[in-house]
């Protein structure tokens, strides 16, 4: 995976105070926990009994849409990559 690519979604894991990728319809809502070299961990819901954590493919990204809560205008704002 390219170092760019890879900056920019530490990038995104760092933007807002959550993060929100919808990929084919499927909404991921959490924090992103970890980078490697060709996915990502997304920590989701609000506890250890609740919340789940899912590796998504850099390949699925390509069709992604990727949101960060922006905390001063309270509203998901789109991240490109």
């Amino acid at each position: 995976m390219s170092e760019v690519l890879i900056e920019r979604l530490v990038e995104f894991a760092e933007s807002g105070n959550q993060q929100k990728i919808i990929i084919n319809g499927t909404s991921y809502q959490g924090w992103i926990m970890e980078i490697t070299e060709d996915a990502l961990l997304i920590s989701t819901g609000f506890a250890d009994k609740t919340g789940k954590d899912f590796w998504l493919k850099f390949a699925d990204l390509d069709s992604a849409e990727l949101y960060y809560w922006d905390t001063h205008a309270d509203e998901w704002l789109v991240f490109k990559i």
